[in-house]
């Protein structure tokens, strides 16, 4: 082999297939629609989270009893909110104290739920202090 033959092998660029879109992709379409499923899902919020999760496991469990799919409780992130505020308004007027608020959070989703489940989600009573979004998708 000459020199020109071995740098004409080095020179190949392996061949780069054509890139594969799926249609869901190119028409805006998520798939979970075009399998005809529909989602509840469900974000649940509160100061205190003993109260959050016993308020998680009474919603499960009242899907459960109704044979519904449950994906969740996912926990999200906490938001915290921090305040400071001046300790004392003259002499001590450097000294800052903080407080905080925590809101903890939960997502559960129930797919395809039936009305007997839905009913039986809004005739749900929760402790107070939980707020609760319900979104259709």
């Amino acid at each position: 082999m000459t020199n020109a033959e071995t740098t004409k092998k080095k020179l190949k660029r392996p061949k780069i297939a054509a890139a594969k879109i799926s249609k869901s992709k190119v028409s805006g379409v998520s798939p979970k629609k075009e399998d005809g499923k529909v989602v509840l899902r469900i974000r649940v919020r509160a100061y205190e989270s003993k109260i959050l999760d016993a308020s998680v496991k009474q919603i499960m469990d009242t899907a459960v009893r109704h044979d519904a799919v449950i994906v969740g409780p996912v926990p999200l992130p906490t938001e915290i909110k921090k305040y400071t505020v001046n300790r004392s308004p003259f002499i001590y007027k450097n000294t800052r104290e903080q407080f905080e608020i925590r809101v903890h959070k939960r997502l559960i989703d129930i797919i395809n739920p039936n009305a007997k489940t839905i009913e039986a989600l809004t005739n749900l009573s929760l402790p107070s202090g939980v707020d609760i979004d319900v979104k259709m998708m």
